[in-house]
């Protein structure tokens, strides 16, 4: 039978509580709105769909509240007896009774208004059959009231009901107001019951947990009983009588033999008597409580009387005495009650005759009988006999204290003169190493360090055609053959042969990439490979400068730029013959180009030709020559082009697009011999512009601000009109 936990049940709400709670959930779980398309269809479904889901919503929470709350007849007698006790059974179930009745109501209503608005015309009649169902089950929920306020006042009192298991080895104690009960509970549990020097501290069941041979036992303190009838007990004692009428445990009835409590021995003898009934089939132990004030060998007779006349009329009593002050007799009481329990269990699985006949009936055991008068001993075969008189087969006799151990292993009783040949043939042994006896492999193992110390070695068990195989390097097999058959044992002296061939025919054919083979030396060959060195990593350098993540700049550009920064890095002459080789007039550039900076310089700073030109490596006297030469050439090339200007300048604005372009005409552009040169500078300008302009684009990595919207204008509820407000 399960055991009720009641703090799982959930809050119980009101009546008006839980209208809110049905009719706010419909509004935010169903549409709220019709729109005026909507066809008399659409509009049946859009109110039926309200009144199925708020009567689905009662009947949830009805079903929760007479779920969580036990039957009376499905539980332990021990909580309904409770219950009945606490609450009045038939209230209880009256207040469950009336949650099922309402919660079948609310289904009704549904099914027949919504039967009713299949036949709904408009939209206003619609709504009014929604607001008939949902008004007619509000009310069947008003009508509840008294029945929620009852059941929320039972949850709570219920949940504060101690958690014990009716079948789980159990210690009680019982007995009269402020005679200890609580204090002893305190003593041998983890418990922290209320004491108090009044009566009736404890007014409800309290449980503690101890442990006794490894064992989980339960202490139950119950309130204090009065010598009166039965029905003239209120609820806390009803609490006592239940738990002592329902549960199967240890019963310990105390006696405060100092009158201490109020309650003479008299009146707790009475008690006594009283409840007897309820210690029918328990175990029962009456302790003599309070010692240490009153010792027991000092009280009258007449109470001495009186205490033995109960142990004596009640049968399997013990009689203990105990001080919780003092601690005497405190393990004494506990070991004992625990004890006979735990005896009183195991008697009842024992006298459990009906399991034991059918286990009984199931098992049939035989006995054979000797049929031919023949008895049949151990038999050891004659071979074993005669090998183990040879010393065959003895037994290393090491962790053996004597022979006869070892020959008993074998089944041969041994005489005087096989002990003496045995121990000469021991001395043998000894000396040759153990070459007359067999070691076994737990022999092998104590004598090298005991177990996880020592493996045995699989490979003498290994059956093959040589037994010199079984301890080669590779014992391993393929297709029923040694793989060591097939390996060569000059394997290394070839793989090195082979080594040195290979780099024999790599030098020659390096050689032989280098031209005439026999004519160079070796200083040659050296420099030879420094050169195929140098330009690998060049090449190198070059495949790493070739990165795609930045723009690049024009070819020009990147050449002035190198030449004006690393004098040494470039041949100035060259630049300048190549140059002069195009038409251009280098000088006078870089001429224009300082008196340009000399006017940007804000300090005032300037810099003389002399120095400008002593960065390319070119002297003022080769300049100037240059420049005369330049000049006689301008001369005469005027002339003969002085009838194409027109066309070149007019052919130049007709290919360029932009402004900029066209006003862009350099001064090296003018002076260039030819029409060709001229167009050819102008693809390759227009080239490195294009591919400066399209590296040059915003990547993924660069910041962007992109449009937000605003929060305030695209949150909320959307409603008709415009939606520039909330």
């Amino acid at each position: 039978m399960p055991i009720y936990d009641f703090n799982k049940m959930g809050p119980v709400p009101t009546s008006n509580e839980l209208i809110d709670i049905v009719l706010t959930r419909t509004q935010r779980r169903t549409p709220t709105v019709i729109h005026p398309g909507y066809k008399i269809n659409r509009i049946r479904s859009f109110y039926m769909r309200k009144i199925k889901f708020t009567q689905q919503t009662i009947h949830d929470r009805l079903t929760k509240i007479l779920t969580d709350f036990p039957r009376l007849d499905d539980i332990h007698p021990f909580y309904s007896d409770l219950c009945n006790t606490l609450y009045d059974k038939d209230h209880y179930k009256l207040a469950l009774g009336q949650m099922n009745t309402a919660r079948s109501l609310t289904s009704a209503i549904s099914r027949d208004m919504i039967r009713m608005m299949k036949y709904g015309d408009s939209a206003y009649r619609c709504k009014c059959l929604k607001r008939a169902a949902l008004g007619r089950m509000c009310t069947l929920l008003r009508r509840l009231k008294s029945s929620l306020l009852y059941l929320k006042e039972v949850r709570l009192h219920m949940s504060r009901l101690p958690s014990l298991d009716p079948h789980e080895r159990s210690l009680l104690l019982c007995g009269a107001p402020n005679v200890g009960k609580s204090s002893y509970m305190n003593k041998i549990t983890r418990a922290n019951v209320e004491v108090q020097p009044y009566a009736f501290t404890t007014q409800s069941l309290y449980v503690g947990h101890t442990d006794y041979r490894y064992l989980r036992w339960q202490v139950i303190d119950t309130p204090g009983l009065l010598d009166r009838p039965l029905e003239e007990r209120n609820v806390i004692e009803m609490q006592s009588i239940t738990a002592l009428a329902h549960l199967r445990c240890s019963v310990l009835y105390m006696l405060d033999i100092s009158e201490r409590c109020g309650t003479s021995i008299e009146d707790q003898c009475k008690l006594f008597k009283s409840i007897r009934p309820l210690f029918v089939n328990k175990q029962l132990i009456v302790i003599a409580n309070k010692v240490d004030v009153q010792p027991y060998e000092t009280l009258p007779e007449k109470s001495k009387d009186l205490i033995q006349s109960i142990i004596k009329d009640s049968s399997n009593v013990s009689f203990l005495t105990m001080s919780n002050e003092s601690d005497d007799g405190v393990s004494q009481v506990k070991s004992i009650a625990c004890n006979r329990l735990l005896a009183a269990r195991v008697e009842g699985r024992v006298n459990c005759t009906h399991a034991v006949d059918n286990i009984l009936n199931r098992l049939q055991v035989t006995n054979p009988t000797v049929s031919d008068g023949v008895l049949r001993d151990v038999c050891i075969p004659e071979s074993v006999r005669t090998a183990s008189k040879d010393g065959r087969y003895k037994r290393n006799c090491s962790n053996v204290s004597n022979i006869s151990d070892i020959n008993n292993r074998i089944g041969y009783a041994p005489t005087v003169m096989d002990i003496e040949l045995n121990k000469q043939k021991m001395e043998i042994d000894s000396k040759n190493n153990g070459a007359l006896f067999k070691k076994t492999s737990r022999d092998h193992m104590w004598e090298n360090g005991g177990p996880g110390v020592w493996a045995p070695n699989y490979c003498e068990k290994y059956d093959l055609h040589d037994p010199n195989w079984k301890f080669d390097i590779i014992p391993e097999f393929m297709d029923g053959k040694n793989i060591m058959d097939y390996v060569d044992p000059d394997l290394c002296k070839r793989i090195n042969s082979l080594e040195e061939e290979e780099e024999q025919l790599e030098s020659e054919r390096n050689v032989a990439k280098m031209g005439k083979d026999d004519d160079l030396i070796f200083e040659e060959q050296a420099t030879v490979k420094a050169i195929r060195d140098k330009k690998n990593l060049l090449k190198i350098v070059s495949r790493s400068k070739r990165t795609h993540n930045k723009p690049s700049m024009p070819r020009n550009v990147k050449g002035r730029a190198k030449d004006m920064h690393n004098k040494g890095s470039l041949n100035a002459k060259e630049i300048f013959k190549t140059m002069k080789g195009y038409g251009v007039d280098a000088g006078s550039m870089i001429e224009r180009g300082l008196e340009v900076t000399r006017k940007k310089n804000k300090r005032g700073r300037s810099l003389a030709s002399d120095t400008t030109n002593s960065l390319f490596g070119v002297t003022p006297m080769e300049i100037a020559q240059d420049n005369n030469s330049n000049i006689q050439d301008k001369k005469r090339q005027k002339k003969i082009n002085k009838n194409k200007s027109s066309d070149l300048v007019s052919r130049a604005h007709s290919q360029s697009r932009s402004r900029s372009v066209s006003n862009a005409k350099a001064s090296s552009e003018k002076v260039l011999e030819e029409d060709s040169i001229s167009h050819t500078t102008r693809k390759l300008e227009r080239k490195a512009k294009k591919t400066w302009s399209v590296d040059g684009k915003r990547g993924e990595s660069d910041r962007r601000a992109s449009v937000h919207l605003v929060k305030w204008m695209n949150t909320g509820k959307k409603r008709m009109g415009t939606h520039n407000k909330r």
